[in-house]
């Protein structure tokens, strides 16, 4: 690990209240105890001041947080900050859930550990997020009435929605109008599936066809920036990209991380760990090892030959035609998992390359817009002579970072 921040997908249980029909995690019925939380809470900090890590997030995710109490993460929570703290270490903490266990006992936590902000998953519309037995309908009314209920506490829920072929068939005028419209989200970022975990009969259908989500991830970039960029509603990716094209910080998501094996692990409740949650649910011989095996995180990285294999793939990528793709410093070959996933090598490029260069290339071409926009609102009038144009330096950018 190389970075000045780590990046933690704590996987305290893999419970789950849904059998969604593309989940890719293997659920058990495994919880941490606080006692085995804090041996890994210990093995994870102690290294951070070695390595010069002083910032450490953690992603709450699982199989499902909500099927753990509210308590019980108040208590976690507590344990880990006071850890951190006396390694002189800034801990923050981020919350995925699905909101079917949503009740008033989470506001609370959610408010003092989380920010008063959580993020959640839906799909518009819903084909395969259900409850073990029920319809996608069932679960879907679960989830608004909680979504409802969760903004009412005044908390901030922000979505990731994953297109399926009934959302490509639709189009994306209806699904951003679902989302901003319908529930009000003013948050929410668009995923792509991959078949990832055991094989059925719905994962044989991804990944998707690029062209066709190229053309629904294009036509939703253009309602937002019409609608929604100046009212500050935020759609992922395109939000981040605009920022990164217009030269401005941006937080991309993590299939386009340079190397994120340098940034990023998953540990889950039984103390293995991987490359993050997708690995570690999923892929058992691509698991870098036990931690409660280990005598620190150090050690086990140090010795593990998984982890040598991701740090390989990007030169892999670059031998592999990459480097002629004028994206590579952005994209870096794309997300190692949905690679796999697809071809069953750490060696080949993302699947969804050809929907990525697309959307590169077209919000690419939407700050360059907004910029010359931004350029012909700031033309003077000079009485001596032709029009003048003012530079347009970096801090005079209008768009919201």
């Amino acid at each position: 690990m190389s970075a000045k921040a780590l990046s933690l997908i704590l996987l305290p249980t893999l419970q789950c209240n849904a059998a969604c029909d593309y989940c890719f995690e293997d659920k058990t019925k495994d919880r941490l105890s606080l006692e085995r939380l804090a041996e890994i809470v210990d093995k994870v900090l102690d290294p951070l001041g070695e390595r010069k890590i002083a910032e450490l997030t953690i992603h709450w995710q699982g199989g499902e947080i909500m099927t753990l109490s509210p308590s019980w993460l108040m208590r976690a929570c507590a344990q880990i900050d006071e850890a951190a703290a006396a390694r002189g270490c800034t801990v923050s903490h981020g919350l995925q859930t699905n909101l079917i266990g949503y009740h008033a006992g989470w506001n609370d936590p959610i408010r003092e550990i989380f920010g008063n902000r959580v993020s959640t998953s839906m799909d518009y519309p819903n084909l395969y997020r259900r409850r073990r037995g029920r319809e996608a309908a069932d679960y879907t009314e679960i989830w608004v009435r909680n979504l409802h209920r969760a903004r009412a506490a005044g908390i901030d829920v922000q979505v990731i929605a994953v297109p399926n072929p009934a959302t490509l068939e639709m189009g994306a005028e209806r699904f951003y109008a679902y989302f901003v419209d319908v529930l009000d989200i003013r948050s929410f970022q668009v995923n792509t599936p991959f078949p990832g975990g055991s094989p059925n009969a719905v994962k044989q259908l991804l990944p998707l066809d690029p062209e066709p989500l190229a053309r629904f991830y294009v036509d939703l970039a253009d309602l937002w920036l019409a609608r929604g960029l100046a009212s500050g509603v935020r759609v992922g990716p395109f939000d981040e990209l605009l920022a990164y094209f217009q030269d401005q910080p941006a937080l991309l998501p993590c299939i386009w991380t340079e190397d994120c094996a340098n940034h990023m692990i998953s540990i889950d409740a039984r103390g293995h760990m991987a490359q993050c949650d997708c690995w570690v649910a999923s892929y058992p011989d691509y698991r870098f090892g036990n931690l409660f095996e280990s005598a620190s995180l150090g050690a086990l990285l140090r010795d593990s030959s998984v982890l040598a294999r991701f740090h390989q793939r990007p030169m892999a990528l670059v031998q592999g035609g990459c480097i002629d793709c004028d994206y590579l410093a952005l994209c870096h070959g794309g997300c190692p998992v949905r690679a796999y996933s697809v071809y069953g090598r750490l060696s080949e490029k993302d699947p969804y390359c050809a929907l990525y260069r697309a959307v590169f290339g077209h919000m690419a071409a939407a700050a360059a817009s907004l910029a010359r926009s931004s350029a012909r609102h700031l033309v003077s009038a000079d009485p001596c002579g032709p029009e003048t144009l003012i530079a347009v330096g970096p801090s005079t950018h209008i768009f919201p970072e």
